[in-house]
């Protein structure tokens, strides 16, 4: 029966409770009642809120009651510092123009130049980007490195680009936003759909504006050009030792334990590598057009040989699965590494894994956080578990900037030191607070930016 007709018999029906039985429904009831004191429709149950800025904003009250933190402070720290919109016109191969949309976001630079990347997809928009922008300021704080929160985007589908394509935006899109960008002013690095060579192309643009080279001006570059060893498994890396950390507290083994992975880019194909290579049994993983399962584990070789062949992991060995169905699978952890919003208070109930450890950027609502912290599940935030990849573009900056370059042990030895001390630093906060881990790191990111906004002051 549709909701308008269930409506309808509503208002027909008396205010008093229905009778129990089929039969008791039989027997007629009283004259209906005045019109004024029929039984009010029934509200409909509301859409959750899946607007990422509008979440972000969430979290971020959440912790700045924990703060006690006045109103006008809390509006200086969520208001994004500059927002640009850009039109980016490109010529296509075909001699035709086509125009896209880009952004930059700088979030806060109360502790240093913004940092933050870059993504290429057709659902980029503002209000994704200043909430990626936001994440940053807060990651950046917790690791403890001095870089404020920004990010940039298109909305574009680069896979229908070609390859000079690709270069002609990102060159144009970079001249757009060069007004912000600087060594010393706002540090772009790569994300969902862009790699190395879009760095290589940005950091030419911007050096060409400048008439010299300018390494430092973005981040996650190739080692050719003044990128840093370990940077391309940053991401990756700090996440696999997030994991670990979160498994010695619950006395989980990793060796034996199961694992999906939804996302199989740049940073979910790496961190399934780590945790195959700790033992964990990776039974299934996932890209944008659908997933692969095999409860025996998955040869991780051949699922990226069939990736590179075909084009999707779903081509691999294995029975096939959506994207949804791989969040619900039976297992110890779940990395989610694609986009935001993944896991909602629609399937929050059904996860089953121990431990959730967010490789990707805001892949859980906050209705779903309740529902998870209800059930005794771990959720390592995505400002912790994902934030190995802007310590070590910290690393490529202090790098250019002294043109003296890390050896690879050097590099790792600095992020797997920087992940467990913000690992330790969170959970004595969750402890302190009695919270979450992502109430707890949103109070120590949050916490650090207020007392250097205070000690700072506002000018004029």
């Amino acid at each position: 029966m549709s909701e308008k007709s269930e409506s309808a018999k509503e208002k027909r029906m008396p205010s008093k409770p229905k009778p129990a039985s089929p039969a008791a429904r039989a027997v007629p009831g009283p004259k209906p009642v005045a019109p004024d004191r029929a039984a009010p429709k029934p509200k409909p149950v509301a859409e959750e809120n899946l607007n990422p800025y509008e979440f972000a904003l969430l979290q971020f009250e959440r912790a700045a009651d924990h703060l006690g933190l006045d109103t006008g402070v809390r509006e200086v720290l969520s208001t994004p510092k500059r927002q640009l919109i850009a039109s980016v016109p490109v010529k296509m191969d075909d001699g035709s123009i086509s125009v896209f949309h880009g952004y930059r976001v700088q979030h806060s630079i109360a502790r240093g130049p913004s940092k933050g990347g870059i993504r290429y997809h057709p659902d980029v928009t503002l209000d994704e980007v200043k909430a990626l922008a936001m994440w940053m300021t807060w990651k950046c704080a917790v690791v403890n490195i001095p870089f404020g929160g920004a990010k940039g985007g298109i909305t574009v589908d680069p896979k229908k680009l070609s390859l000079g394509e690709n270069e002609r935006m990102t060159r144009r899109y970079t001249s757009e936003i060069s007004i912000l960008l600087g060594h010393d002013r706002d540090i772009p690095a790569p994300d969902v759909y862009t790699n190395p060579q879009t760095m290589a192309w940005m950091m030419d643009t911007f050096s060409m504006t400048k008439g010299y080279s300018t390494l430092g001006v973005v981040t996650g570059k190739p080692l050719a050009v003044g990128g840093s060893a370990g940077r391309n498994d940053a991401t990756a890396e700090g996440c696999f030792v997030a994991i670990e950390e979160a498994a010695r507290r619950l006395s989980l083994p990793l060796n034996g334990a199961t694992a999906a992975v939804q996302g199989f880019g740049n940073a979910g194909a790496a961190v399934a590598r780590f945790l195959d290579e700790a033992g964990v049994r990776v039974v299934a993983v996932s890209d944008s057009k659908g997933a692969v399962y095999d409860k025996r584990g998955l040869a991780l070789d051949a699922v990226s040989a069939a990736k590179e062949k075909k084009g999707s992991v779903t081509a691999a060995r294995g029975e096939r699965i959506t994207n949804d169905e791989i969040l619900e699978l039976p297992v110890d952890i779940l990395v989610p590494a694609a986009l935001e919003g993944v896991i909602t208070r629609k399937n929050a109930a059904r996860i089953k894994a121990q431990i959730v450890a967010e490789a990707a950027n805001g892949p859980t609502t906050p209705d779903a956080d309740d529902i998870l912290r209800a059930k005794g599940t771990i959720v390592i935030p995505d400002i912790l578990a994902n934030a190995g990849g802007v310590t070590v573009s910290y690393f490529e900056w202090v790098q250019d900037l002294y043109s003296f370059f890390w050896e690879p042990d050097v590099v790792r030895t600095h992020l797997e030191r920087t992940i467990r001390r913000a690992y330790d630093e969170v959970d004595g906060m969750a402890r302190r607070y009695n919270t979450d881990l992502r109430t707890a790191a949103l109070i120590l990111g949050v916490g650090r930016v207020e007392e250097a906004t205070r000690i700072r002051g506002l000018f004029p």
